[in-house]
């Protein structure tokens, strides 16, 4: 069993930042593939971003390519997502997801791929 906690979530005005943070339970952190999904009102969740184990290669939603920035510090069993130049958008509860039996370098992009989620984190951009 993996516990995800995320945070950092909060109300900005468009085009500022914030910047999210995953703390995972689990002695193995480093052999994840861990992931960021969203949903807004009355839509589906969507993928958002992806970091996988071993590598650490990225992969966004071309919605957020060249705003948002994840990263993870194995020492600290963390994942964030730096959000930049935020646009109404983006409005939504942000979702940390880990996946355990991951494969080294591979992009898991779909909320199926995942076995544990976070309660999640409210993100409001005004405009």
């Amino acid at each position: 069993q993996v516990q995800l906690v995320e945070s950092g979530g909060g109300l900005v005005q468009a085009g500022n930042s914030l910047r999210l943070s995953c703390v995972a339970s689990g002695r193995t952190f480093s052999s994840y593939a861990m992931g960021w999904f969203r949903q807004a009102p009355g839509k589906e969740r969507e993928f958002v971003a992806t970091i996988s184990c071993s590598t650490g290669n990225t992969y966004y939603a071309d919605s957020v390519k060249g705003r948002f920035t994840i990263s993870r510090d194995n020492a600290k069993n963390t994942v964030n997502l730096q959000m930049n130049s935020l646009k109404p958008e983006d409005t939504a509860v942000y979702y940390c997801a880990s996946r355990i039996a991951a494969y080294s370098g591979t992009y898991y992009t779909r909320s199926s791929h995942y076995d544990y989620w976070g309660q999640g984190t409210q993100v409001t951009v005004s405009s």
